[in-house]
């Protein structure tokens, strides 16, 4: 890789020595880090850019429904399994060849998906593109705090943290306008240039660390297989779980059984092994444990939102992908604002006052999302989408700081990959929580709305009528046309009672987690003296 890399990015003046931490950060490593956060956003972008235009890929590919989701699926279970692996791969092979790998192979994967006609075809290729293209999101995270110190990592924080959350908000609309401007085609077609640009300007200015050979020598494969199968078999549990009526699938219980015994015997090699795949005790640190679980509640909302809103607008109020992808921007808007303001506010005010603030702006904005009508459009959406904009900074800021920043930069790389695994794992679990919750609430709402419409309602009765009369008779008959319509706007109506139940939910998550906040000792924003 590194051979192939250099050829493509021209010479590269070697560095005597690795990066130390606390010095001076060069001109090149600054501009190499803003480069690599670009290949970040491409990363989790690739996530959620394919939300909005699963109806447009399920045409082209022939897929049902239910197939076209694991155009999202096959890229989240792969991702899951490559982000905690990222630190020791950057430990093993450099910072520098790992993230141009990683970029260098998502590119390819992204042109193959272009090219993909069939659904295993595309679900291949979303799986190369997800498991290769995870290594960039930690290592940006790690880098960042290897780099940076004061002041200045609280800047690079809020930058990837927005990073980090505007991808997801912004790609279902970056989808929508791609596939109704040009075809869904372009949703991988646009990372082509993007990526290979990314991985020369990396490999010619982040020489930041040295390979450590004795990583490889030690490499503990049996470990990584036991991670691939636990956190795979997991990953399509929860996702299929809801459509597939849980454990009551013969499919399901065996890859849950599967799931359980990897995941014993994965944990029970890490805590023995001299040198575990992923080092777990990273989680001893009080402030990073605390930190990992609001990663995770944060993966909830993120993942969650971006999920339940254009289901919402394709169910209920009938949205194309372009009007979809129209109606969310507003939340990308509002995340650009609040980034400054939260940095500004970091300098001034302690962390752990700032991550309550964000936590409950968060919460309130979900709350306020779950009041939703069958009319909800884009104005009645504005208020709650802008301020989960505007508090995501808020939340994202502090707990990047709480996780990691009382880690010696030598345990950095493993443990953002553990931190950016945890908001993944919180937003599987949440989406499989959430389309549960949802099938069970509409089913629910459904069933009360039907016993409303009885014969001996004269409401009911009345509405019928009036509907009855919008129709023609000599096009059939005006009576059962009536009863169609009848059932539909049941329908909307316990589709958006269970949007908003799964919302409610999603917000008390929020509010039930803010009080760990209480467990934290003050972040700091320079290392432990014995960092090196």
């Amino acid at each position: 890789m590194s051979s192939a890399a250099a050829v493509a990015a021209g010479p590269v003046a070697p560095a005597p020595a690795a990066f130390r931490p606390g010095q001076a950060v060069p001109r090149r490593y600054f501009l190499g880090f803003m480069v690599m956060v670009v290949g970040m956003f491409m990363a989790i972008l690739d996530i959620q850019i394919v939300s909005a235009s699963l109806a447009e890929i399920q045409a082209g590919l022939s897929a049902t429904a239910d197939e076209a989701s694991w155009v999202q699926t096959s890229y989240l279970i792969a991702e899951v399994v490559m982000i905690p692996l990222s630190g020791t791969l950057s430990r093993m092979w450099s910072t520098r060849v790992v993230f141009c790998a990683s970029a260098l192979g998502f590119t390819a994967a992204s042109a193959l998906c272009a090219t993909a006609t069939t659904l295993s075809e595309m679900m291949t290729y979303r799986a190369i593109q997800g498991f290769v293209g995870g290594a960039m999101i930690p290592t940006v995270f790690a880098t960042s705090f290897i780099l940076f110190r004061g002041q200045r990592r609280v800047r690079m924080s809020v930058l990837i943290g927005l990073v980090a959350t505007m991808a997801p908000t912004v790609g279902p609309t970056v989808g929508g306008w791609l596939t109704a401007t040009l075809s869904w085609h372009w949703l991988f077609l646009i990372n082509v240039p993007i990526g290979a640009a990314v991985a020369a300007a990396v490999w010619r200015t982040m020489d930041l660390d040295r390979p450590d050979p004795t990583v490889a020598r030690s490499f503990d494969f049996a470990g990584l297989g036991l991670l691939a199968v636990f956190l795979g078999c997991m990953e399509y549990v929860l996702e299929e779980g809801p459509r597939q009526d849980w454990f009551g699938d013969g499919t399901l219980r065996v890859l849950g059984v599967i799931a359980v015994v990897a995941g014993i015997g994965f944990f029970a090699r890490v805590l023995t092994n001299r040198a575990p795949i992923v080092d777990l005790s990273a989680f001893l640190d009080r402030n990073f444990a605390v930190g990992a679980v609001m990663s995770f509640v944060m993966g909830i909302g993120l993942y969650g939102s971006i999920y339940v809103l254009p289901q919402f607008l394709a169910r209920v109020r009938g949205y194309d992908a372009l009007e979809i992808g129209e109606t969310m921007f507003v939340t990308g808007v509002f995340m650009l604002m609040g980034g400054p303001t939260a940095g500004e506010l970091a300098r001034r005010v302690d962390l752990r006052i700032i991550q309550v603030i964000g936590l409950a702006t968060f919460g309130t904005a979900i709350w306020l999302t779950g009041l939703l009508t069958s009319e909800s459009g884009f104005w009645e959406l504005f208020l709650p989408q802008a301020l989960r904009g505007y508090g995501t900074s808020f939340v994202m800021l502090p707990t990047n700081q709480i996780a990691l920043g009382t880690l010696a930069p030598s345990r950095v790389k493993n443990a953002a990959g553990l931190y950016n695994l945890m908001r993944n794992l919180g937003g599987a679990v949440g989406l499989a929580v959430i389309n549960s919750v949802l099938q069970g609430r509409f089913a629910l709402h459904r069933l009360h709305l039907v016993e409303g419409l009885r014969f001996d309602n004269p409401v009911a009765v009345a509405r019928l009528g009036q509907l009855t009369t919008h129709f023609d008779p000599s096009g059939g008959d005006a009576g059962a046309q009536a009863l169609r319509l009848l059932e539909r706007m049941v329908d909307r109506q316990a589709w958006t009672l269970a949007f908003n139940d799964v919302l409610m939910l999603m917000a008390a998550s929020f509010f039930l987690v803010a009080p760990l906040v209480l467990l934290l000792s003050r972040p700091r924003l320079e290392p432990p003296p014995d960092a090196h």
